[in-house]
């Protein structure tokens, strides 16, 4: 007898047309509750409706467990039709067989589990992230602000913006805006 678990991947939601960020990741066990290796597990998206293809360009995948019993599937490439669908898992062992779905979902709008995963959105985060450490170290440099040698942290406070002022009244040589430059990702 086998029984599939299913430890990663049911209930995410993705937005249409993306590809999958998390997989889909499957435990196979015995009867026993120990882990099943060398099972043959297959993964089957809908024919039609929500879904997509699996990394292979096809609806189905069948993947080997390893030695703790799991196998793993991910990089589906979404379509574009919103809605709830299930993927299909059945696996073989010798005689013993097993099978269930695990729910999945489309959405129209970036869905927050997707988008915690996605390279594009992440990529704007660490941009922004630069942007504002950047003009914090220029204010505090214009200011002749720095770490206190006690080791405490302290504020800054500014009285007027140094990026409006005129430099040579803020005891500073004025070098030039700073600037990111970002290649293809």
């Amino acid at each position: 007898m086998l029984e599939i678990r299913v430890s990663e991947g049911d209930g995410l939601s993705y937005p249409i047309g993306s590809r999958a960020t998390r997989g889909i990741t499957i435990l196979i066990v015995d009867d026993a509750g120990k882990p099943v290796e060398g099972a043959t597990v297959g993964f089957q998206l809908p024919e039609m409706g929500p879904g997509g293809t699996f990394a292979n360009g096809s609806r189905n995948e069948t993947i080997t467990t390893r030695a703790d019993g799991r196998a793993s599937v991910w990089g589906m490439k979404w379509n574009r039709q919103a809605g709830a669908f299930e993927v299909r898992v059945t696996a073989t062992k010798g005689e013993a067989r097993a099978g269930t779905v695990v729910s999945q979902h489309l959405t129209e709008a970036a869905a927050p589990d997707a988008a915690i995963g996605g390279g594009f959105n992440r990529k704007w985060l660490w941009i922004g992230l630069a942007a504002a450490g950047a003009g914090a170290g220029i204010a505090v440099a214009a200011r002749g602000g720095g770490s206190s040698s006690s080791g405490c942290s302290s504020t800054v406070v500014l009285p007027q913006n140094p990026c409006t002022s005129n430099p040579s009244s803020l005891g500073v040589t004025q070098i030039g805006a700073p600037t990111i430059n970002l290649g293809h990702p």
